[in-house]
């Protein structure tokens, strides 16, 4: 048996350190891998402690976990301490054994844990300016805090259990001409992201967890408004087995603009604005991994976020177990599906975009109509090899009445039809709908105005006067006719004029 030539080859210290800066955290997400530690640590709060002071600018976060001895604190603070592979509790956000390392030095230089285990205390700290200016590459934990740092962990004096990781040196956040004012915008960016990441953790009476930012406790944002009565539709949870586990999956169509109010309309925009949070969301244990986008899904090519399918977002579950397959990467923002899966996604998420495009093209409220019978709309579209027209659809009960009634002048009404058929804008409002991340306002969204029930009651009067219906018929006529079938109420009050 030949016996090979090995040499050892180990990484320099500061140098590997500096390189492992760059994958790419946000502050925000930077942060969210912080808390899953927590969380793993069965902390149920968590405070962040933003504290501006320039180039000196500190972020803490204290846990009330519990907490970790002199040993298990060293092996949190060793790159690599845990092999990806091994099994873990159910639980359990983690996988690389890396987040804790990777995301502080992607925002700071010097990373200081002190943490309270059964009264007892222990405190590691990294230093990457310290490495840098040593001349050895050895892997040098440092024990204790900075000179004039103390002051900072005095939180935990008090405490039997908890864990505080403490930024210092915040030279990826507070960098030439930051300001207070950035400083502040940092910390809404923080939030935003927090509340979406953790939400089903933060939601209900019975939350798991309860996070505080400078003593302001997060609220959590529900990327898909459940119980708004506004959603015109939620399929419901289907599930999918694998060998690494089950994956539930839940479709959403959210409500349009017209069923909106400004705040919710504002609020429910997510981080990112409707059009970017359209998408899958992918949880591990509630926690949110990927917020919106189509996983590379689509066809025949690949989908795009676009306009037409802001309203589409679909929840997705998988278990902890699956990180492998899925492709989880260490900042937890990128998921692949496995291709066993690709033609299940990409046929409900199908059927997700459609009907989201549906609602977004005409508006779609929850119906409280109880007939099967078709909604007559003013417009249809017509595809033919040579592209999409939209025509006026003689049918609608309003043109025809307008056409019977101008009969002996049909060539004039056909002429007048087909120039708004032929002049309709269709580049000017596409445009203006890309420019101003909205569609055109409906003056009919809200309450009946005046006009509408006005146009309404013309409508109920020819139907019975001049065509011969009853009222009842003409009642159901026009609660299958765009736009009056979003107004059951102000049709069920007409009375003949």
């Amino acid at each position: 048996m030949t016996t090979e030539k090995t040499r050892s080859a180990p990484p320099r210290a500061a140098a590997m350190l500096e390189s492992l800066r760059g994958l790419g955290y946000s502050t925000a997400a930077a942060l969210a891998d912080i808390i899953d530690n927590s969380i793993a640590a069965k902390a149920t709060e968590v405070r962040l402690s933003f504290q501006w002071n320039g180039a000196r600018s500190r972020i803490l976060i204290l846990d009330n976990g519990v907490g970790m001895n002199d040993a298990e604190l060293e092996g949190a603070m060793r790159l690599g301490d845990k092999n990806p592979d091994t099994a873990r509790s159910a639980d359990d956000l983690g996988r690389f054994g890396m987040g804790l390392k990777t995301a502080s030095f992607s925002q700071c230089r010097r990373l200081t844990v002190s943490s309270m285990k059964d009264g007892i205390h222990s405190c590691l700290r990294w230093d990457l300016d310290l490495l840098a200016s040593s001349n050895n590459n050895d892997w040098l934990l440092f024990e204790g805090p900075a000179e004039g740092s103390a002051a900072h962990l005095n939180v935990l004096t008090d405490k039997s259990n908890g864990t505080l990781v403490l930024w210092e040196t915040l030279d990826r956040i507070v960098s030439k001409g930051f300001d207070a004012d950035d400083f502040n915008d940092v910390i809404d960016n923080v939030e935003a992201h927090l509340s979406m990441v953790f939400h089903r953790l933060l939601e209900g009476s019975s939350a798991r967890l309860k996070l505080l930012i400078n003593d302001r406790p997060v609220a959590p944002w529900d990327p898909f408004m459940s119980g708004h009565p506004g959603k015109p539709w939620v399929s419901p949870v289907t599930h999918r087995h694998t060998d690494y586990g089950t994956i539930s999956l839940q479709c959403h169509v959210l409500p349009h603009r017209d069923q909106l109010n400004n705040d919710e309309f504002e609020k429910n925009a997510g981080p990112s604005g409707w059009p970017a949070q359209q998408g899958f969301y992918i949880y591990r244990n509630g926690r949110l991994l990927l917020a919106g986008g189509w996983l590379g899904l689509g066809t025949p090519r690949r989908w795009n976020r676009d306009e037409a399918h802001r309203l589409a977002r679909i929840q997705l579950d998988i278990p902890n177990t699956a990180d492998m397959e899925w492709k989880i990467d260490v900042r937890k923002s990128v998921a692949r599906p496995p291709i066993a899966l690709r033609g299940w996604l990409t046929a409900h998420a199908t059927d997700t975009r459609t009907k989201a495009r549906n609602a977004f093209a005409f508006r779609a409220s929850p119906s409280t109509r109880t007939s099967s019978t078709p909604i007559v709309h003013a417009w249809r579209s017509s595809t033919t090899k040579a592209g999409t027209k939209h025509l006026i659809d003689r049918s609608h009960p309003a043109i025809a009445a307008a056409l019977s009634i101008c009969s002996d002048h049909a060539d004039v009404m056909d002429a007048m039809l087909k120039i708004i058929e032929e002049t309709v804008p269709v580049q000017r409002i596409w445009l203006d709908a890309m420019e101003q991340k909205e569609s055109p306002v409906n003056h009919f969204a809200e309450s009946p105005p005046d006009e509408l029930l006005h146009v309404l009651q013309v409508m109920f009067n020819d139907m019975i006067q001049r065509r011969g219906m009853s009222e009842e018929l003409a009642r159901q006529a026009l609660a299958c006719t765009e736009p009056f079938q979003k107004y059951p109420d102000a049709i069920k009050a007409l009375q003949i004029a």
